[in-house]
């Protein structure tokens, strides 16, 4: 009976000792005397094997269950320790600290701060984004909301950076610069990126005055760096749009990669205007391998092969566009179809030594290949009338204004073969930091083109002629090309201190070399970089260069049309690489407000541009005069906010501001004055001059806020929002109206929330079948919150009285997305 008693009273003591314990959250910041975070600061909870390290903004949060008070040890080499106790009131706290340094200097010691930008390249944490709303699923859509880089179609992962279009901006992946497909024509058919987000540990962006060691690109630069595992690691997930399955191992010597992807727009295409049975499935495999050959070389590999394939059988369409005053109504009744099947591969190996101390060197061979087809015979019976301002649907077509067919063919095939053999180096001595770089490339391309467009219009084919019968659009193509391509490059970075600061100079010569056209090519390259001495933080830096777009293919096509208007591609061996002069001068000012870290980013920029090789725009795709024809100008401003708007959690806001101009050289036409008959009085030459670049857009606000509840951080939101301008845009083959309208402004928002269930944390993580599970994320997501009809290109109808008309493509509406991720140990 005794011990009966005692085990009753201890489970009792137990039981009440347990209910007095309460879970506290408890999170802050940690931060030197400069009021700059410490990364990698130890928090220990004193008499517990808890522990936590801050991240790069000094950040750190944990739970504990406290009874009366707990005592909070804060650590770092190179700093003095602090001790800190709580009597909590509360199930949240935020603590943040200050830890002095210490007076006595410890050798060999490195502390880690907040980083300070020192040149173009801004860095981006991917593993912080994995939740945020995305419909493309790349690394591209969080690149959107960067200062300076915009785009108008959330089905393609393609991006414009300040003024430049798509093909200028450059991609790189653990050094190799990567392709996409070049017959895709419409984001519907894209697919996927060429990056895995599940693979990749760094990311680095730079807006324009890059250094010397990135290729020959006129705008951007994203270099990508895949990770290399340490342990066991997996992941998986599933959506409306899609799966995607990862794993990664290491042992002593061998690390592995292995990612797998799916993905399906037709749940997303069902929102738009054109109703159909839509097919789109897009598949992706990459692995990454290394094996440590010795303590000091290495053998990696990096493979991918990817399959688009796009079906889509169009059933109706009804759009609605014009003005309150004017409204009109597109309706078409369609016959046909279309197959495309896009297929690449991917293969790079590299041997990296580091044969003394201080220097690295690599030798990488890379093969891509792609085999692309694109086949289509669509027909479509179209009436445009006027809209009835009707509460009564039924009620609201009014009287015909035009009716006509139009069928649409296209047999095209490309095969593409990239071989490249490269050697990189870099040497650390002292203060420098030299980098070098050699690689001769060989391409192969075999294109075969049969496109051609029929429209009639109310019993008459256009263009109208009573002598023979024309088609609208024709062009044919059977080209092969081979040529060689070599560069090199050499930089050298250069820093010191003073009293002033801290300075870093860097500069640098890229040479090019091409067969098809026998262009040398020299681009100079210099930025500076200064952080003063100043009680307030700042840094300051400046870039200058010469860029260079060389031509690759569908900038080399130029079109002959014959005595009977057939159009065939000749490619232009006398073409010039495209040039331009980059001036980017920026500054940043490091503070914290409300405790938290923030980064204000201002940078300004010219870009000069002559030899252009002029292009229009519809859709993704872009087609080249195949002459240098233009030149161009863009300048503008970049503003742009990040930080902490709730502590843990990154959001950042920008604006961007800008002005980009071409004017096409020689090209004119006539403008005529008429007599009350309609006869021609006067004519005389019209030089357009400067008319707006087809990427301009003159202002861009974008936002990305990240929140989440403060007693249960589990809970979080996550909210995309863009406000850009319209695009130029004009009727086709028209000089007088090029570029004389502008598409309505690009407004999205997106919006996400998660729940993330966490094993050892949530009771219902304890089952024994999921042992094997780290994490369990719920998302929900709202694509097109608001249900805007935002514009992505134009197709343009003429009516009974030989008035041309624009009918907006619109693009998707608002859509609901359920996804789930599973992190696995």
């Amino acid at each position: 009976m005794n011990n009966k008693f005692l085990h009753l009273f201890f489970l009792l003591f137990l039981s009440v000792n347990l209910l007095a314990q309460t879970n506290v959250r408890v999170y802050g910041y940690v931060i030197d005397t400069n009021n700059r975070g410490v990364e990698l600061a130890n928090v220990h909870v004193d008499n517990s094997a808890t522990v936590v390290t801050t991240n790069p903004n000094g950040y750190y949060e944990l739970s504990v269950r406290v009874k009366d008070s707990v005592t909070l040890i804060y650590s770092m080499v190179g700093y003095q320790t602090i001790r800190h106790t709580i009597h909590p009131h509360q199930s949240v706290m935020q603590l943040s600290v200050q830890l002095p340094p210490l007076s006595t200097q410890i050798a060999e010691v490195n502390v880690v701060g907040q980083r300070r930008q020192t040149s173009t390249l801004d860095a981006l944490d991917p593993s912080k984004f994995r939740v945020i709303p995305n419909t493309s699923g790349g690394i591209e859509s969080y690149l959107i909301t960067f200062a300076g880089v915009s785009s108008s179609n959330e089905l393609s992962s393609q991006y414009n950076v300040r003024g430049g279009n798509f093909d200028e901006n450059a991609v790189y992946v653990n050094g190799i610069e990567v392709y996409r497909p070049l017959l895709i024509r419409a984001g519907q058919q894209e697919g996927l990126s060429f990056i895995n987000p599940d693979m990749v540990q760094n990311v680095s962006f730079s807006a324009g005055g890059y250094d010397a060691r990135y290729g020959d690109k006129m705008s951007s630069v994203l270099d990508i760096q895949y990770k290399k595992p340490t342990a066991f690691e997996a992941s998986a997930s599933v959506s409306l749009l899609g799966a995607s399955a990862y794993v990664g191992t290491a042992n002593k010597r061998f690390t592995q990669m292995h990612g797998i992807r799916y993905k399906t727009s037709s749940y997303l295409l069902g929102t738009l205007d054109t109703k159909a049975e839509y097919k789109p499935e897009f598949f992706d495999y990459q692995t990454y391998l290394t094996y440590q050959l010795s303590p000091k070389s290495e053998l990696t590999f990096l493979g991918n092969f990817s399959q688009n394939s796009y079906q889509f059988v169009p059933q109706t369409r009804e759009t609605k566009f014009g003005t309150y005053q004017a409204p009109r109504s597109l309706t078409i009744y369609f016959d046909g179809q279309e197959k495309d099947l896009f297929r690449t591969s991917f293969g790079a190996a590299t041997f990296n030594v580091e044969p003394v101390s201080g220097m690295k060197l690599s030798l990488l061979g890379s093969l891509f290949y792609t085999n692309e087809n694109e086949t289509y015979d669509i027909s479509g019976e179209y009436v445009i009338s006027d809209v009835q301002l009707d509460a009564d649907a039924n009620k609201q077509t009014g009287e015909s204004l035009g009716v006509g067919t139009y069928h649409q063919h296209a047999r095209n095939r490309l095969n593409a073969t990239v071989a490249n053999l490269a050697h990189l180096g870099e040497y650390n001595l002292g203060n420098h930091k030299m980098r070098w770089g050699m690689a001769i490339q060989n391409e192969i391309i075999s294109d075969k083109i049969s496109e051609w467009e029929m429209r009639d219009s109310a019993g008459y084919s256009l263009p109208f002629s009573n002598t023979q019968l024309n088609v609208y659009y024709n062009l044919k193509s059977s080209t092969k090309l081979s040529t060689w391509r070599s560069t090199a490059y050499y930089q050298d970075t250069y820093k010191w201190n003073s009293d002033a600061g801290s300075f870093s100079f860097t500069g640098g010569l890229r040479a090019n070399y091409w067969t098809f056209n026998n262009e040398l090519l020299v681009s100079p390259r210099l930025s500076v970089s200064f952080l003063p001495n100043w009680k307030r933080d700042f840094s300051f830096r400046f870039a200058t260069g010469v860029y260079y777009q060389t031509p690759f293919y569908k900038e080399i096509r130029d079109t002959v049309t014959d005595a009977l208007g057939n159009v065939t591609v000749k490619l232009n061996n006398h073409i010039k690489a495209q040039r331009s002069l980059h001036f980017v001068l920026g500054a940043d000012r490091y503070f914290r407000a409300w405790g938290r870290p923030f980064k204000f980013t201002t940078e300004a920029y010219l870009k000069l541009a002559d030899r252009v090789i002029s292009y229009s725009v519809d859709n993704v795709q872009i087609v080249y005069s195949g002459k240098n024809d233009a030149k161009a100008y863009t300048a503008g401003m970049d503003f742009k906010l990040y930080g902490e708007l709730v502590p843990g959690a990154d959001s950042w806001i920008n604006l961007s501001l800008m002005n980009a101009k071409q004017d096409i050289v020689g090209d004119s036409y006539l403008s005529h004055t008429y007599d009350a008959n309609g006869k021609i009085l006067t004519s005389k030459t019209v030089y357009p001059g400067w008319v707006p670049s087809p990427s301009e857009q003159r202002y861009a606000f974008s936002m990305l806020f990240q929140d989440y509840l403060p007693d249960n951080p589990k809970y979080k939101m996550q909210l995309k929002f863009i406000w850009s301008d319209g695009l130029p845009f004009g009727p086709p083959q028209s000089i007088q109206y090029r570029s004389a309208f502008r598409a309505p402004a690009y407004r999205r928002v997106d919006i996400g929330a998660s729940r993330v269930l966490v094993s050892g944390v949530d009771k219902g993580m304890n089952k024994s079948w999921l042992k094997h599970v780290k994490n369990i994320w719920l998302n929900v997501e709202v694509f097109n919150l608001l249900d805007i009809k935002n514009v992505n290109s134009y197709y343009w109808v003429t009516d009974v009285y030989n008035q041309k008309m624009a009918v907006p493509n619109y693009l998707t509406g608002r859509q609901l997305n359920l996804k789930i991720m599973v992190d696995l140990k």
